[in-house]
């Protein structure tokens, strides 16, 4: 059996939503998160001074329970994934009615992130515990069913492993060592495609599915800066589309990925999106790391700030998700980026902050 099992909480046969707890308990964790001091202070220490930092706070349990096997950044790694995908867990375990729902489905993200993962590495020949480092078992997909997918020795063996799941039938005749991108973009339509379909049947849901989409047109732009520095344009750029964006519609996007760079700037320029990464976008860009980021950070606060006007829905459940993974992504970058030695500066420009 690869689902974690549901403990009887689906929308069958639990009560009525009660948002009310569910915000009061998702404030509680809120509170919790590192402050943006931390990073500051984090980026000063030395690795063994961070994982002792690390020791000293929420992720406690998972360093002691790790020490024994792991160490340096393999310990601070395998430690905030655990942390984050027992936090998820916890998150699905407290919730009821429409908001279990909601969380349930939007946490398959990490099914999908996982199944990229396993094709990746096994792509490019990692070992599995390299691969195992990185999962987070947070969605449907449990743990030891992902493990067992990380011991198969060639990807058409994952994909077939699949069979069962309702993953499979999404990638099941797409040849991934010849579209590799096929693949993960097809796995990414999916999930959002459920989504929408999800909360557009919910009641009273019509800010959730505003952020969804908003997620869709932050993941449209990234592909569109990625594509833009390949080359890439015209209608081949649709195949690569997520549909359902909020503000961006395929015609304006194809029309973007069209049109030269001064045109491309002008385009952009219409939309909320603009004011997040304006100072960055420049017709020789190189790495697009930080405009994701950018995006990243402006869908984060956003999210938070309509939560406080609407604290009776899921949204502050979604920011809290939202700002924990953004917690977790920060923690290993600054560990990462000591490792390789990078200067404080460079490694802050890879922080969401």
């Amino acid at each position: 059996m690869y689902a974690r099992p549901k403990k009887g909480k689906s929308s069958a046969s639990a009560p009525r939503a009660r948002y009310a707890y569910s915000t009061a308990r998702v404030h509680a964790m809120k509170v919790k998160l590192f402050p943006k001091e931390t990073y500051a202070k984090l980026l000063v220490m030395a690795l063994p001074e961070i994982t002792r930092f690390i020791e000293e706070s929420e992720y406690k349990a998972e360093v002691d329970e790790l020490a024994r096997t792991y160490s340096g950044i393999d310990l601070v790694e395998f430690a905030t994934h655990l942390n984050l995908a027992r936090t998820f867990t916890k998150l699905i375990e407290m919730t009821m009615g429409e908001p279990h729902d909601l969380i349930v489905e939007y946490l398959r993200r990490w099914d999908i992130w996982n199944i990229k993962t396993i094709l990746r590495g096994k792509t490019y020949g990692a070992s599995d515990e390299e691969i195992v480092r990185i999962l987070v078992p947070s969605g449907e997909l449990s743990r030891e069913y992902l493990q067992t997918l990380v011991r198969k020795p060639s990807v058409e063996e994952v994909i077939a492993a699949l069979k069962g799941t309702v993953y499979y039938d999404v990638i099941k005749d797409i040849g991934y060592t010849e579209s590799s991108m096929k693949v993960e973009d097809e796995l990414d339509k999916f999930y959002y495609a459920r989504m929408v379909d999800l909360v557009s049947r919910i009641g009273g849901s019509s800010l959730y599915l505003t952020v969804i989409k908003m997620e869709i047109d932050v993941a449209n732009l990234k592909t569109l800066f990625r594509l833009k520095n390949a080359d890439i344009s015209g209608s081949r750029v649709l195949e690569y589309v997520i549909p359902g964006g909020l503000y961006l519609s395929d015609k304006e996007i194809e029309r973007m990925a069209d049109a030269p760079f001064d045109e491309f700037v002008a385009l952009l320029g219409k939309y909320r999106y603009w004011g997040a990464i304006s100072d960055l976008v420049t017709e020789r860009m190189g790495s697009l790391s930080k405009i994701e980021l950018r995006l990243d950070k402006y869908l984060n606060e956003h999210v938070w700030k309509i939560s406080t006007f609407n604290p009776l829905t899921v949204l502050p459940m979604l920011g809290y998700m939202l700002s924990k993974d953004a917690e977790v992504d920060n923690i290993q970058a600054i560990v990462r980026g000591k490792e390789a030695g990078l200067s404080q500066e460079i490694i802050k420009d890879h922080l969401v902050l």
